[in-house]
Parts: C-alpha cells; structure tokens; sequence
C-alpha cells in the first residue's frame, strides 16, 4: 500500500509539473487576447501574422515592443504602464534597435538610414513589422529592392556575401547535428551567432566597398570553426566505428555462446 502511495504521489507530481509548464508556454498577453477579437489592422491581422513570427517563436510578445502591461485589460495601454504605441515611420529604426543594436548602427550610417527622414526605406520595408521571419539574403530580391531603386546594387551585394551566408549555414546545420548526438557545443554556437550578428551588421550598410573589405575576415574567422567542427566530425566518426565494432564483437560473441551451448546439449 506504502508502495502504491508512493507511485501514485510522483505520478501525480509529474503530471503537476508538465501542465504548468503546457501552461506557461500557452500563456498569451492581454494584448493578443483582446486584439485577436478586432478586425483589421487592429485586430486579427497582426496578431495571426505575429503567431507566425520569429518574434513569437522566441516568446517576443506586444508588450516586449510596445509597452504596457500585458497581464491588466483596465491599464494595459497606460503610460503609467510604460506603454509607447505604435512609433511614427522615422523612429522605426530606433524602436527595432532597442534590441537589434548593431544592426540600428549600421544601418543609420548607410544611405537607406540617412533618408529615412524622407520617407526612405526603415526596418519594416524589408522585414515587415509582424510577421518578421528569420532573415536570410532572399529578402534582397528584385521585387522588393526595385519598389525604390534599381536591383543592378542590391544584386552586387547579394552575390558578394552569398558564399559567407552558405558557409554560415552549413557550419550552424553541422553544430546542430553535433549537438543533437551529445556533443558541447556552446562555444560553438556562440561564435557562430557572434559571426552571423556582425556580418548581418555588415551588409545593412549596404556599402558594397566596405561589404568587399571586411568579408574576408569573417571568412577566416569561419575557416577556424570549420576546422573545429571538422575536428569535431573526426571524433563522431570514431566513435561510431568503435560503437559498430562493439556490436560486431557483442553478436559474434553472442553466437559463440549460442554454438556452445548447442554443443553442450548435443553431447548430454
């Protein structure tokens, strides 16, 4: 009975444990709550866009960006609150580089930042305001490029950092597999994301010049990764040549077990 207790407690605390967690993960803002109810632009657009976000994936919420409280309906839109709204088109770079700090630099140096006063092209031109996805170089294309100016520069600046992109992401495919077979990879990954970051911070300065000079030592920053990564790969390879040999050794011994015990009974 002591026993039947006891497996019926831990069952009972695990169960606890694994809905408060399904919980806190479902758990919306007032925000979502309350716009999802609105139409329009105010309503179900952004919120469903914003369910299909990097932002959401991330856990990025309304208040994260505009402020508020998101757990009061009374006071949630307060400035007692702390919340700002939505910002005017000139400080959208300024809103996004709360977080997106170098990028904001960059791009307030290059010529898409020194016009954005005049209506030139601000964050969410290329990557929307809430149904941000996870950046790759396919956001610099002909259509969206040539809405204000000719693709012939953005094209340039495509081909230059496209190999650096494709090595990036071979190598952070490569650490996922590391990892996903029990390897420590967080020096990894952390340089990886340190190396994608500046060189994101690179190209928003869409100075194709500067973008030429300053590839070179990303790339050899990459050459060393790799060189770990390969390193890495080696030891994998080993130890599943090992492991195959281990299995090799465990049914051959498994069948000599097996022939002697049948000439054992064969000889009783």
């Amino acid at each position: 009975m002591k026993k039947t207790f006891l497996t019926n407690l831990l069952f009972l605390l695990a169960i606890l444990l694994l809905t408060g967690s399904s919980a806190s993960a479902e758990t919306t803002s007032v925000c979502i709550d309350c716009h999802s109810g609105l139409s329009g632009q105010l309503g179900e657009i952004p919120t469903a866009e914003w369910h299909t976000s990097i932002h959401a994936r991330h856990r990025v919420s309304c208040h994260d960006c505009h402020g508020g409280d998101p757990t009061d309906y009374v006071n949630a839109m307060t400035a007692e609150r702390g919340f700002i709204g939505v910002p005017e088109y000139a400080a959208v770079p300024a809103f996004c580089g709360r977080c997106h700090v170098g990028v904001e630099e960059d791009y307030r140096e290059s010529l898409h930042g020194q016009v954005v006063e005049f209506g030139g092209p601000n964050c969410v031109t290329c990557h929307e305001n809430h149904a941000v996805q996870v950046a790759t170089i396919d956001l610099i294309n002909e259509v969206s490029c040539s809405r204000c100016h000719s693709y012939d520069k953005p094209a340039l600046i495509k081909e230059e950092i496209s190999t650096t992109e494709g090595v990036l992401s071979r190598l952070e495919s490569s650490v996922a597999s590391l990892y996903r077979v029990g390897f420590d990879i967080g020096r990894l990954q952390d340089d990886l994301f340190s190396t994608r970051n500046n060189f994101r911070r690179l190209f928003h300065s869409v100075d194709i010049e500067k973008i030429r000079a300053e590839t070179a030592g990303f790339d050899a920053a990459l050459e060393e990764t790799k060189a770990t990564i390969d390193e890495l790969e080696k030891t994998l390879g080993r130890r599943k040549i090992a492991g195959g040999a281990l299995v090799l050794l465990l049914i051959l011994g498994g069948c000599v077990a097996l022939l002697i015990r049948r000439t054992y009974e064969d000889h009783k």
